[in-house]
């Protein structure tokens, strides 16, 4: 089995600092800053908030709103995909005469 390496990153969010730890490398964990600290600023421009928490917490409920639809649609996509299934085994079942 081999240990894994936990690296320490330094990323910076809303002009904040922060000092990350995890198994992901430097550059993965300095792109995921970045889409954070987007959404952020994107956020901050678009309410009459200047509370840091505040806007991080909106961050959150954006995130997981996007996460949540994906999920949603890839459920839909399984689903789909298993009722095509379905349709083409009852085709396939008819045409075998079975």
């Amino acid at each position: 089995m081999s240990a894994r390496t936990t690296t320490t990153t330094d990323v910076e969010i809303f002009g904040a600092l922060y000092h990350v730890r995890g198994e992901k490398n430097p550059e993965y964990l300095q792109e995921l800053a970045a889409i954070v600290d987007r959404k952020m600023r994107e956020i901050a421009g678009q309410v009459a908030t200047v509370d840091t928490t505040k806007i991080a917490i909106l961050a959150a409920l954006n995130f997981a709103d996007e996460l949540n639809q994906g999920q949603r649609r890839q459920s839909g996509d399984t689903e789909e995909f298993q009722r095509k299934i379905e349709s083409l085994t009852e085709q396939l079942a008819g045409a075998l005469g079975q």
